[in-house]
């Protein structure tokens, strides 16, 4: 039965995700917002909203580990699995750009988490409000940047998807799917950890993160495949960034997170992984084809994410 309420779960909060990143992109239509913006922003929020569901969830049900296992875990995911992956199916350029603000951002929530969680193995509500207030200013300035280089939306190809009834109608959808799916996806992974012995932490770090990060792998495919190179890389970019700043933050304004010795241990761990493949894209966009994620870095990164998870489990 456990089994069944962790797919049924991961399948609710699939089109969760999907209804959400809809409702999301017809609303920036409506605003006019460029495609980066969009990626950064509003499909990146969406696409996090799965995460935000679980962890408050699990913060709620006291199960901090699983609850900070699925962010770590899904920021590792978003760059080694889900850019591997888009990659191998469309290789992007990265614009110079990118290095002075967007990666300099993930590194900065990476490394304050990092400092956050050794200070006590906990994040404390001050610490929740410093991280949604971190993610205040990064939008602030964001939006700034992007006045300063205003790029025109393209609403020819996407008219039908900014219908108010439609956002309206699958914000509620999404809502209500992403409430039921993490409630049988959290369920379900702590009744698997338990029958096979194994940590919330690990099941967080990967079974949950993986399902998690469903919605940021199925936007990017799509919007490498259409050539929306922008959305693609800005979408895995800005989730990372929201996850942290606002899954993690707004959890620990409403449950604060209490880490015991073992688990702490175990995240650790993979803390030097997501700080490591976030820092990853720096050297690789020098290596071969500058400003490139070629197919053969996107098989590099997929790989990692294999040994990852084999690590992962091999802790044990």
């Amino acid at each position: 039965m456990s089994i069944f309420y962790l797919i049924i779960g991961l399948v609710l909060l699939v089109i969760g995700g999907e209804f959400l990143v809809r409702s999301s992109v017809g609303l920036s239509l409506k605003l006019n917002l460029s495609r980066m913006i969009i990626g950064l922003t509003v499909v990146s929020f969406a696409t996090s909203a799965p995460e935000l569901i679980v962890s408050i969830q699990s913060a709620m049900d006291g199960l901090s580990g699983l609850a900070l296992g699925n962010v770590i875990g899904s920021n590792i995911a978003n760059i080694a699995l889900v850019l591997g992956a888009t990659a191998l199916i469309a290789p992007m350029m990265i614009e110079k750009d990118f290095f002075k603000f967007n990666w300099p951002w993930m590194m900065l929530f990476s490394v304050v988490l990092y400092g956050m969680l050794h200070l006590g193995n906990n994040l404390e509500r001050w610490e929740g409000v410093a991280l949604v207030g971190l993610i205040i200013l990064f939008l602030v300035l964001l939006i700034r940047r992007a006045r300063k280089n205003p790029e025109a939306v393209d609403l020819e190809e996407v008219q039908d998807e900014s219908k108010w009834w439609k956002i309206v109608l699958f914000l509620v959808l999404g809502g209500i799917a992403l409430w039921q799916g993490s409630e049988l996806l959290v369920n379900g992974a702590v009744q698997i950890a338990s029958d096979l012995g194994v940590s919330e932490d690990i099941i967080g770090l990967t079974m949950v993160a993986i399902g998690t990060s469903v919605p940021e792998l199925a936007a990017s495919i799509i919007a490498a495949v259409k050539q929306e190179k922008a959305i693609s890389l800005g979408n895995l970019i800005g989730s990372n960034i929201f996850n942290i700043g606002s899954v993690l933050g707004i959890t620990a304004v409403i449950e604060p997170f209490t880490i015991d010795t073992n688990s702490m241990e175990i995240l650790n761990n993979n803390l030097f992984w997501m700080i490591g493949v976030s820092f990853s894209i720096l050297p690789l966009a020098y290596i071969a084809r500058k400003f490139e994620i070629t197919r053969f870095k996107g098989a590099l990164y997929v790989l990692s994410y294999a040994i990852f998870t084999y690590l992962a489990f091999n802790t044990l």
